[in-house]
């Protein structure tokens, strides 16, 4: 079985640590949502996310495209070893809801890393924007389109089988939201150039616009399920620009001082 990239970010080498974008207020429900994806993945689901029982777990509680149209009635074997996994089958609100659990599951502790890191450095500000509720509704909402376009473009073939898992969708949708809202903001990023780490300041829409095209560069078979990515994105710039958002003022972001 194939699982989505280890790490979000890591876009042709720019990772981000953080940006010179402040917060009016603290970011309370980006933490809240942080540490539930923590708690599933040390309490909830086996093994880390990192072996056959692992696999065979997502199978049986994530959402898989199979669902959408009919899975098979016979057990799928995902790995060598284990035995064959029965894909339930799934009415419209069970559905929903195994889509919104698969947000919250991770394969590994570089997927979980990586993707909290990164919904730490762009939720916040997206938080403080919509106010603690709607920043909610917008990230499961986020996930979901994210889910769904997963879905629908992998209803035939092997890819049907494989469940998508991991927050990154979800965070998809908030980076697209802070490209829209802060495009200008400075993003702090390492940059390998051989074997050393060099730490550099980019442009918002510079990060997040490499990151974008990057997501079409991946491929089918590359373990990505780069079309959440895209679906998510995509929301995200749609649904903050309808509810309102445009860029804000520069003297709003630099601010001295990081986080």
């Amino acid at each position: 079985m194939t699982m989505p990239e280890p790490i979000l970010g890591a876009v042709l080498g720019l990772i981000p640590i953080s940006d010179s974008n402040p917060t009016r207020r603290f970011p309370i429900m980006t933490v809240v949502i942080i540490a539930l994806n923590v708690l599933v993945f040390f309490l909830v689901e086996p093994d880390f996310g990192q072996s056959c029982r692992a696999e065979n777990y997502f199978a049986k509680e994530a959402a898989v495209p199979c669902q959408a149209t009919g899975c098979p009635t016979i057990p799928v074997q995902y790995c060598q070893g284990q035995a064959p996994v029965r894909i339930p089958q799934r009415g419209a609100v069970q559905f929903l809801a195994a889509m919104v659990f698969a947000m919250f599951l991770h394969a590994g502790f570089l997927h979980i890393g990586g993707n909290m890191l990164f919904f730490w450095i762009f939720g916040n500000n997206i938080e403080d924007f919509l106010g603690r509720i709607k920043f909610v509704v917008f990230y499961l909402l986020g996930g979901l389109a994210a889910g769904f376009a997963q879905v629908v473009t992998h209803l035939h073939g092997i890819d049907r089988l494989i469940p998508a898992v991991g927050a990154s969708g979800a965070i998809a949708a908030v980076m697209g939201a802070y490209l829209v809202l802060f495009p200008k903001a400075r993003i702090r990023v390492l940059v390998p150039i051989f074997i050393v780490f060099t730490m550099v300041q980019l442009s918002a829409y510079i990060v997040l616009g490499l990151w974008f095209v990057f997501q079409f560069f991946t491929g089918a078979g590359s373990g990505v399920a780069w079309m959440a990515h895209v679906g998510g994105f995509v929301f995200g710039v749609v649904a903050i620009y309808l509810l309102g958002g445009r860029p804000q003022r520069e003297a709003a972001m630099y601010r001295p001082g990081w986080r």
